[in-house]
């Protein structure tokens, strides 16, 4: 039984732990009170929590069997501290932008007591401390004004699981009137808010009274089942299918939803295409993509005319490579077409047919664009073929004044072919940019491996525009001599084929199997390999050479617990902050998470945190020699990154691959996953796990059907 109602009031001295979803958390919170103070450890949902603040905390006292007594909290609020010491705690400690723990002081030491009165009224009087100006005693007092609008939002979300950093997004977004608009229509939240989804929204709105049919609730219901099979890789659903989906969401009957489709169709937010619903955005992207492709296929090829097979003898010799029949062909295909595919596994000569590409018609004088999803590679590119490579982003060079891409149909890109790498990556979203930028004058190809996993986004347009025939592909499928010496290659392939990879390697190959069935051993072992084994035997840094691929984000295994005990491992100390249940440290490997096109940084970009700033609350990563600068506000942008997922880890490739495979990710074990990772290695990889897990997975060929009519559309306009 607990123990009676209690209350305590103190300081959060420390968060030891916040789970992301729920944001149940574990913190040290040192009481008030004279004399010499223990922390006490309190648990529950507190979502609002930061480092230095003072809360007021109901409950009941409890002990677990494992860590002792704890304060389990029911309700909390924050509170301003009283005395000189917790004001000096709760201003050094980075809550308030633009004072740190030396201004606290002197701050403090100037005003005393009533130092929030001064902020509050008089804060041209700031300017009385050493070291504050007019602009700084400015910055203090819009960023105290802005963090008292913040605290009245956090108090008025209090225990609807919005954390305190949600609270500051809210204010940034709506200003003075936040509460108003949230109490109105707190669907707006899920559409305007990054990082709050429909169920958060619903549960505030079911707390404020909304109805259970209200329209916004079922409108908001349907465009969440939307974005939902959106992240799931589809460009629909099926009417019926969503309006199943969306009723048991919402618990309400299917014609309330169906009528909430209806009008949604009406108010243009989404289509309704025959029997298939699309967001309005995809709806247009997925016939943007089909229509350009027609137009490009049934427009002539302007590339200069020229004796084909001098040119395969001149560059051969240029580049001292000899093609093989195969190449040879590939080659042809795309300097004689005007939208063409090569597909092909490592080490089938993929590179070797780009830069064949790309010489020849250079020596023609010809204008040849080269891009590719990821920054990575775009630098492979640039490297095999000594021109300027770009990802497709910066290609189309964004505008964030405009808030769009600078380049497009009415402004398009200036060449002759543009030659895209890692197409498997692109999804139909991003496809439709870059189409709508290519001149009518110009020839694409699309190299890429379509066995790989499909793009994280929505819609599969390599596989779609290679199975809809309407275009020349090249399969590659002749693994060339220097490759064959390779392990990663040979086992690709074999595990593509549906073949066990080779498991029993010897000391001087670049591929190894390490077996572990169960979840905590094989933590143990990607530690162990991490710190010590691959370090010292293969010479690989593991803050930059060596990436943990793992099929899933949760459990004991997952990418989340994984970076944590990572972090801990390589990188324990050092300058930090906590933000969205998260530790992000000076030195630590992060990943951006989301498109950023203000920041010219996208989903999947890795990087390193350089500097923190504690009081501007600036957090900087390096991305591929550049610096990016985040607020904190905007660090829900950001992850750990010592271990990733398979599907984010896509277009990348990395010295040393570490790959997690065990039962417990059975769910998500499937041929091309194995494949993908396997795939990403290129000097070694190790695979951790149970044999009875890969089995499964290269058993398990039967990818994921996505709903995405593009295949149809170009079948339909040439048949």
């Amino acid at each position: 039984m607990p123990e009676p109602f209690d209350i305590i009031e103190g300081a959060i001295e420390r968060i030891l732990f916040c789970n992301e979803e729920n944001h149940y958390t574990v913190a040290q919170l040192l009481p008030d009170g004279r004399g010499r103070q223990e922390p006490v450890t309190i648990v529950g949902n507190l979502a609002a929590l930061n480092i230095g603040e003072n809360v007021r905390a109901q409950g009941h006292w409890t002990t677990h069997k494992q860590f002792g007594r704890q304060f389990v909290v029911e309700k909390f609020e924050s509170l301003l501290p009283r005395t000189v010491v917790g004001i000096k705690k709760y201003l050094g400690s980075g809550l308030v932008k633009g004072i740190g723990v030396a201004f606290a002081e002197r701050i403090v030491e100037k005003f005393g007591e009533n130092t929030f009165d001064v902020i509050d009224n008089f804060s041209a009087r700031l300017r009385e401390v050493e070291g504050i100006g007019p602009e700084r005693a400015r910055r203090i007092k819009e960023a105290w004004a802005e963090q008292k609008s913040v605290r009245d939002i956090m108090v008025f979300l209090q225990g609807h699981g919005i954390g305190s950093a949600h609270a500051a997004k809210i204010f940034k977004q709506y200003g003075e009137t936040a509460i108003v608009t949230v109490r109105e229509n707190p669907y707006r939240l899920a559409k305007d808010i990054t990082g709050i989804g429909f169920k958060t929204a619903d549960g505030i709105a079911s707390k404020l009274g909304i109805a259970r049919d209200s329209i916004h609730r079922l409108k908001a219901g349907v465009i969440y089942t939307l974005e939902s099979a959106m992240d799931d890789g589809h460009c629909c659903l099926p009417r019926e299918t969503l309006a199943q989906t969306a009723a048991e969401l919402l618990g309400v009957e299917l014609k309330p939803v169906e009528s909430a489709v209806e009008l949604l169709a009406i108010a243009g937010e989404v289509v309704v295409e025959e029997e298939w619903v699309y967001l309005t955005g995809l709806c247009r992207a997925e016939r943007a993509v089909a229509t350009k492709l027609r137009e490009l296929l049934a427009a002539k090829v302007e590339l200069p005319a020229m004796d084909i097979e001098k040119a395969l003898a001149w560059v051969q010799d240029k580049t001292r490579v000899q093609l093989a029949t195969s190449q040879a062909e590939a080659v042809k295909m795309a300097l004689t077409s005007k939208v063409s595919v090569i597909t092909g596994g490592p080490g089938v000569g993929k590179t070797t047919i780009v830069n064949s590409i790309v010489q020849i018609l250079r020596a023609k004088k010809c204008e040849v664009l080269l891009a590719a999803p990821t920054g990575r590679a775009a630098k492979r590119m640039s490297e095999a073929t000594g021109a300027m490579a770009q990802t497709i982003h910066r290609l189309l060079r964004f505008d964030p004044h405009e808030g769009g891409f600078s380049l497009s149909e009415r402004r398009p890109l200036k060449g002759d072919i543009l030659i895209v790498d890692e197409s498997s990556m692109l999804d139909v979203p991003l496809a439709h940019h870059l189409l709508k930028a290519v001149p009518l004058s110009a020839s694409v190809v699309f190299v890429g491996d379509v066995d790989q996993l499909p793009s994280v986004g929505p819609g599969n347009f390599l596989r779609d525009l290679i199975e809809s025939g309407v275009a020349p592909v090249a399969r590659l499928t002749e693994i060339f001599r220097q490759a064959k010496d390779s392990f990663i290659i040979t086992n690709a392939h074999r595990v593509n084929e549906g073949q066990m990879p080779v498991l029993d390697a010897d000391e001087e190959r670049d591929f190894f199997f390490i077996e572990q069935e169960e979840p905590e051993k094989a933590l143990a072992t990607i530690r162990t390999l991490c710190t010590e084994r691959v370090p010292k035997r293969f010479g690989f840094d593991p803050m930059r050479d060596v990436q943990v691929l793992t099929p899933m984000h949760k459990g004991v295994c997952g990418a989340e617990n994984l970076n944590r005990e990572l972090a801990a491992a390589l990188n324990p100390t050092g300058p930090h902050t906590q933000r969205y249940g998260r530790t992000l440290r000076v030195g630590d490997r992060v990943m951006q998470i989301r498109n950023n096109y203000d920041k010219d940084v996208f989903n999947g970009d890795l990087g390193r945190v350089k500097r923190l700033d504690l009081v501007e609350q600036t957090l900087v990563v390096e991305m591929d020699g550049r610096e990016v600068a985040y607020e904190f506000d905007e660090l829900d942008e950001l992850v750990p990154a010592y271990a990733i997922s398979v599907h984010k880890s896509q277009g990348n490739e990395y010295p040393c691959v570490i790959v997690l495979l065990l039962t417990q990710h059975f769910i998500l074990l499937q041929r091309n996953l194995v494949y993908t990772a396997i795939t990403r290695g290129k000097k070694l990889v190790i695979l951790v796990g149970s044999k009875k897990a890969l089995a499964i997975a290269i058993r398990n060929n039967r990818t994921a059907a996505r709903y995405c009519r593009l295949c149809d559309r170009l079948r339909s306009n040439y048949d």
